[in-house]
């Protein structure tokens, strides 16, 4: 797209928002450049100038990888509670995850189900980031394990796309016990010889990224996408260091060690594919 006006499209675009809230138009957090909305929707929300990969729901991220009609989601009776009674002013915990079932139409930060890439069958996570950030609590760490459960029972690879802010606060010492509750499903996958995909999405941070999400058979990474432990302030705040350009960056993960392989979004459902069929054992 290289159409521009004399006046900017922009007029009124206040407050460091990410996305207009109406219009054709917006303007792209990776160039600057002027897009079309709905070219950036049709390019799987990338931006098709300089190639920043936006945030995208569970759902969408869903169908664009998986084949047509071929999703079946699991475990959708595992839900929140509110084991602590926990409460922020007036508003209880429970009317909090109201909020975020009404704001990202879906009922927990996870999804799970079978599906199929390619024709390649699948055990399939996604988390979404609208759901509280996608914070881990306890119905987050239950699903993880029984999705994990469903690829041994099934011997199919579990590929899970991780986003998340960390642990769920609101639950307290219970969201923390997830870290080891998922990390003990992946030995059991080990165990069983049945793969682990982790593809990392911006942004993948706190104790979803120090528990399951680092411990991928294949870890891929969308590019630029934010992903490490504790935030850069924190890390600079508490040891004093100056940290460097670009740090927690797939890039720079991957330049590391840490990541497999950075892929585009474009490229994900034919990387994902040629994987299961390599990786998913013999029945």
């Amino acid at each position: 797209m290289t159409t521009f006006f004399s006046r900017s499209p922009f007029a009124g675009f206040m407050g460091g928002k990410k996305r207009m809230p109406d219009g054709v138009w917006i303007k792209c957090d990776g160039c600057n450049q002027a897009i079309y909305r709905n070219e950036l929707d049709e390019n799987r929300q990338v931006c098709p100038m300089c190639g920043h990969h936006y945030r995208i729901s569970a759902r969408r991220r869903i169908e664009i990888v998986v084949d047509e009609g071929s999703f079946a989601e699991t475990h959708t009776d595992i839900r929140s509670a509110d084991p602590l009674q926990f409460k922020v002013g007036k508003e209880t915990y429970a009317q909090r995850i109201e909020r975020a079932r009404e704001a990202s139409g879906i009922d927990e930060a996870l999804l799970t189900g079978f599906a199929a890439i390619e024709g390649q069958r699948a055990v399939i996570g996604a988390m979404d980031a609208q759901f509280i950030m996608a914070s881990m609590g306890s119905a987050v760490g239950e699903r993880f394990c029984r999705a994990a459960a469903d690829a041994i029972a099934d011997r199919l690879c579990f590929v899970c796309f991780a986003a998340s802010g960390g642990a769920r606060m609101q639950e307290g010492i219970l969201a923390l016990m997830q870290m080891a509750k998922t990390v003990d499903s992946i030995r059991q996958m080990n165990e069983a010889g049945v793969p682990f995909i982790s593809v990392l999405t911006d942004a993948t941070t706190g104790g979803v990224y120090a528990s399951f999400a680092s411990l991928g058979d294949v870890t891929l990474a969308e590019p630029g996408a934010n992903i490490g432990f504790a935030g850069k302030r924190l890390i600079e705040g508490a040891l004093k260091v100056k940290i460097p350009e670009g740090f927690q960056t797939s890039e720079y993960q991957y330049k590391n060690g840490f990541i497999d392989r950075i892929v585009d979004r474009a490229e994900l459902r034919p990387t994902l594919a040629k994987l299961i069929q390599y990786l998913t054992p013999a029945t």
